[in-house]
């Protein structure tokens, strides 16, 4: 059975996506669990999958255009593979389904989404007044911080599944000042379907991948992508990217405070008295 509340929050998310370039899972793992009731873990675990599979095909698309620098790519890789490899275990010998894994993916997933809101707004200025005075050239200094970057995306995209976008282009226009900005988001694109699979895969074992909702919603998206990908140009850029942080704040917000008030109702009566 195909619920359209779900494909067309499907197309909501990619509509979205093509107009701003930010990946799904800032805006599809929030809407599964606030709306949808879905468990924290299943809808990260999902949404990875459901990100690998919309990259993928604009990985190849890129990297056969020649607009990826593979260095930053393979650097990443080597901080973000074994990060999310050594958080998944983590997940794993924490439980996934307990509610403490419960509070800790909501956690993680607050904090991702204000990183990323904070990114969306600081890149101009960073574009503007930053990149010159940075580092320049493919010094061993740019590795080191690049694999470091690597792994910090890691283990938020692992447990939030939020990024590997909007973090990953900010982290990169610090570190390669040099390159245009096609290669990279190109470079952040690619970069994020290996570790989105790695990841993704990982949930899948662990039994937190629901394959129905994930194929429902890329009936939705796909096209909404496309939708999307075509108004982009239409639309204020500067009006756009303001009102999708305003958004991700406005949901890591809620989600804080329904969180709060899960771990208020199980409160004993006394303590809930004392908080008041």
């Amino acid at each position: 059975m195909i619920d359209p509340l779900y494909v067309a929050s499907g197309f909501g998310v990619g509509l979205l996506v093509g107009m701003t370039g930010v990946g799904g899972g800032s805006l599809m793992t929030p809407l599964l669990i606030l709306l949808f009731g879905v468990h924290p873990s299943t809808a990260v675990g999902t949404d990875l999958l459901y990100a690998a599979a919309t990259k993928t095909s604009g990985g190849v698309v890129l990297g056969w255009s020649r607009r990826v620098h593979w260095p930053a790519v393979l650097r990443l890789c080597c901080g973000s593979i074994p990060a999310s490899a050594l958080t998944l275990l983590l997940l794993w010998k924490f439980d996934l389904k307990s509610e403490v894994e419960r509070s800790l993916v909501n956690l993680v997933l607050c904090l991702a989404l204000l990183i990323t809101a904070g990114s969306l707004v600081v890149r101009p200025w960073i574009i503007k007044h930053c990149r010159g005075s940075l580092m320049r050239g493919d010094t061993h200094a740019t590795a080191i911080f690049t694999v470091l970057v690597g792994a910090v995306l890691g283990v938020l995209v692992s447990m939030s599944s939020v990024g590997a976008g909007a973090v990953g282009v900010t982290a990169l226009l610090l570190l390669y000042p040099r390159l245009p900005m096609s290669t990279i988001v190109g470079s952040d694109i690619v970069h994020a379907v290996p570790l989105t699979l790695v990841a993704g895969a990982g949930h899948w074992v662990l039994g937190t991948v629901d394959w129905h909702l994930m194929g429902v919603l890329l009936m939705g998206s796909v096209p909404g992508i496309l939708v999307g990908s075509y108004s982009a140009a239409r639309l204020p850029e500067t009006a756009i990217r303001f009102a999708l942080a305003g958004v991700l704040i406005m949901v890591s917000t809620k989600l804080a405070f329904e969180e709060l008030s899960l771990s208020t109702a199980k409160l004993p009566p006394s303590c809930q008295s004392e908080s008041h």
